[in-house]
């Protein structure tokens, strides 16, 4: 199992959590149908599950898929449990379990693939994916895997913006590094949320709402909530590999100013995100 990645994915839940949008989310609860076929890609340690359960779609089957088999080991084990722990009722089955009168499986897969023709699907999840692929080529794929008028959310959506505070002098040099190396990666985009929103605009089917989804991670007291700061510290990791094949005029001071201030409790992180709402044809 990677340790690394499944803590990663587990200490961003808090953030994620405080950063959905609310009326997205509202929207979708709205429109899905009571019992929703559910087809999550790129599922990570399975937490889809847990919030749909606690907004209140509860029946219908969920199916996770995630190219990581360490993080969907981690998923089989651990959603069910922490269930359990919750006080729902849960009977596990293979590759999955059965929560209330939902049916969950977690399966390892290529998420794209998956997505290939099935016609079938209510409810399409994607959530701090389409940043990571081509947005028209998701958008292809997942209007094949849904039914007529189903629906896709895309949570989380990143859109160009990654913000440490206090300010330092080399801010903008540095995020403009870290973004370049993003985009130059195949298929990456670092202002997906904009562009999905203007390719869903252009399909016949709908896009019902589209919201901000900030991540906003602060300390209060010197202190970071729950696993934060671990998280903190990644996207510092990351920050830094991106930085590691430019120059970037006071890119080491930066870095070693950054990690000072997350020991000491003082840095604010913010990534600008969308999430998005979008409804497929119904003929």
């Amino acid at each position: 199992m990677n340790h690394t990645e499944t803590r990663y994915l587990e200490a961003k839940r808090s953030l994620d959590d405080r950063a959905y949008s609310r009326r997205v989310r509202d929207r979708l609860l709205a429109a899905v149908p009571t019992e929703p076929r559910v087809l999550d890609i790129g599922c990570g340690t399975g937490t889809t599950v847990p919030r749909l359960l606690e907004w209140g779609v509860d029946a219908g089957s969920y199916r996770g898929i995630d190219s990581d088999e360490g993080v969907i080991d981690f998923a089989r084990t651990v959603r069910p449990a922490a269930l359990r722990r919750a006080g729902r009722s849960v009977v596990d089955r293979d590759q999955g379990f059965v929560v209330g009168d939902l049916s969950v499986t977690y399966e390892v897969g290529d998420a794209l693939t998956t997505l290939t023709g099935a016609n079938d699907t209510d409810l399409v999840v994607a959530q701090a994916f389409a940043d990571l692929v081509p947005v028209a080529e998701l958008l292809d794929r997942i209007e094949s895997a849904l039914a007529p008028g189903g629906l896709a959310y895309l949570p989380i959506t990143f859109d160009g913006a990654t913000i440490f505070q206090p300010d330092h002098p080399a801010d903008r040099a540095v995020e403009d590094a870290y973004h370049a190396v993003i985009d130059a990666e195949p298929g990456r985009d670092v202002h997906a949320g904009r562009h999905l929103a203007e390719v869903c605009r252009r399909r016949d089917g709908d896009l019902l709402a589209i919201g901000g989804s900030d991540w906003i991670l602060r300390p209060s007291e010197g202190e970071y909530h729950a696993d934060e700061a671990y998280f903190l510290d990644a996207i510092l990791e990351f920050v830094e590999d991106a930085l590691s094949d430019r120059t970037v005029e006071g890119g080491a001071d930066w870095l070693a100013t950054r990690r000072r201030q997350l020991a000491d409790g003082r840095l604010t992180y913010i990534a600008h995100q969308y999430d998005l709402l979008y409804r497929a044809p119904v003929a």
